[in-house]
Order: C-alpha cells, then structure tokens, then sequence
C-alpha cells in the first residue's frame, strides 16, 4: 500500500487579523516559518452587496465583539482592500506559504480570482450561491474550496452536480464542516469526512476538514477518516476581542497539529512485506522459533 499524501493544513486567518495589516504580517509569518502550515487564508466581503441594509444596520449580535456601532460598521472595519490583498499575497511569497481567501459574494469573487491565487474558498454561508459558484469555475482557473456545514445532503449534490456540468468537478475540495464556534465535541460529527469521501471522492478532487473545535485531536482522527487538507482558525491571542479567536489555534498550536498530521499521515500505511526491514534483525535475536527455539 502506498504512503497517502501529505496532508495540506491552512491556517484560516479570516478577521483575526483585526483589521490591522501588521497584526495580519505577523500571523503569516508565524504560519509559515514557525508553524510550517502549507497556506494562509484571509476572507473577503462586499459588504453592502453580502448584506441587506437591516443586516447591515442592525447592531452587532455580540456587541462585545464588536469594532463598529452596527454590524455592517464592524464589517467595514475589519475588511482589506484588493490592494492590500496583493500586499498580503506578495507577504506569503516572501515567507514561503501559500496565499488564499475566501469569498463570499460576487464582486470579492471577481476582485479575488484577478489575483490568482492557487485556491479560493466558498464559505457553507454561500455555498448556495449558484452565479458566484458559476463565475468561479468560468473565470477562474485554481482550485476552488467548498466547506459544507450547515448544508443539507441534497443541497451538497447539487453543488457537486453544477461543477460537474460546468465541467471542473477536478478541482474541487468540498470540506466537512459544523459551523458554530466553537463546536462541542459531541457535535463535530466526524463520519462526515468518511461520508463525502464515499460518496464524493471518485467526483471531486479530494476532501478536508474544516474545524472550529478545541484542541487537535479531533483533527488527526479527520485525517485517518480520508481528510487529507486541514483547515483551522488561527490567531496569535485567543483572548483578543473578535468571536472567532476563542475557537483558533495560537502558534504553538498550529505548530502541533501541523507536526502532528504529517506524523500520522506518515505512519498510515500496511506493511509491504511481512517482515519489515527494521524487524529482521530483532526477529533474528528475539523470535521464538518452533522446532528451533519451541520443543
């Protein structure tokens, strides 16, 4: 049996950044050369476009959280511009990681693949959005990432049956997801990974695992179950003011899951003979033997 793949691990910096392009510099930094994960990605919102005017008027639903006086203002405050994307794309040039965002909503999808980028990610908030899926596959030519939390079965065939028919099912990841933050072991419901990977995998291009839990272990066990790209908030302080930090690994952390998946990944394989090469010599010296050793 042949050694699986490595296993990919982005660190999903989103908002940690905090609408601060330093704090954003630094958290690349730290995922490429301390931690060593294989890309970054940030998020981009046309927020009048992604949000009708009492969503955008209305007060933020945490109000601790937030860094406007409505949740639209907040939005506004923690979104980087096209330029300021190719700033953080030439960063991750420089620092040895791949650069991604996510996009949700059309004119980010535009804006977003006139970058390039090697993937693109489609939130479970607007994996329905059928044209921004369609612009994406017509106008894009990278890898395009699709979490499915909060996603019924039905709604998931139907979004691996568009890319199908627009013919470019062989560079999607769709990724198993529960969305909330953070998520309750009991509900992070893991045989999902094995489920779209029977039913999906022979369709698209691979399958991940976008979590929002604590801790790394429900990550490793995503990874046996045929996860072979790992997807985790990141921050450098999960004690700063923003609702997804609390759910995020901080740099040691992703440090250790990015060791630790690689580990794993490594150690999942079946024996290529019946003897491997590091047991001949011990079997040689230990082994118990009938009618040679046994009597």
């Amino acid at each position: 049996m042949s050694q699986r793949p490595r296993p990919r691990v982005i660190a999903e910096i989103g908002c940690n950044h905090k609408g601060d392009m330093s704090i954003a510099r630094d958290l690349i930094e730290s995922a490429a050369r301390f931690a060593k994960a294989d890309f970054v990605k940030f998020q981009k919102r046309c927020n009048h476009e992604l949000l009708t005017p009492e969503e955008y008027n209305a007060p933020h639903p945490n109000p601790v959280h937030s860094y406007g006086d409505t949740y639209g203002a907040h939005r506004e405050f923690l979104e980087f511009d096209v330029e300021q994307h190719r700033r953080l794309q030439r960063w991750c040039e420089e620092f040895g990681i791949g650069y991604s965002t996510s996009v949700w909503d059309m004119t980010s999808a535009q804006e977003m693949a006139a970058l390039n980028p090697p993937m693109l990610k489609v939130p479970s908030a607007c994996n329905l959005h059928f044209d921004m899926l369609d612009l994406l596959a017509r106008e894009y030519e990278g890898e395009i990432h699709l979490s499915l939390g909060m996603t019924t079965p039905d709604e998931q065939e139907s979004i691996v049956s568009l890319f199908e028919r627009l013919g470019v099912q062989n560079r999607v990841v769709l990724y198993a997801c529960t969305s909330g933050y953070p998520v309750p072991f009991d509900q992070v419901c893991l045989l999902e990974v094995a489920r779209l990977r029977e039913l999906y995998a022979h369709r698209v291009q691979d399958i991940g695992f976008s979590g929002h839990h604590l801790g790394i272990a429900v990550d490793i066990a995503a990874l046996t179950l045929g996860a072979n790209w790992v997807e985790r908030h990141f921050t450098l302080d999960r004690t700063w003011k923003g609702t997804d930090h609390s759910a995020s690994l901080e740099p040691d952390g992703l440090r250790k899951l990015v060791r630790d998946l690689r580990a794993v990944a490594s150690a999942l394989t079946a024996k290529p003979t019946d003897i491997l090469d590091i047991e001949a010599p011990q079997r040689a010296k230990l082994k118990r033997l009938p009618g040679v050793h046994l009597r």
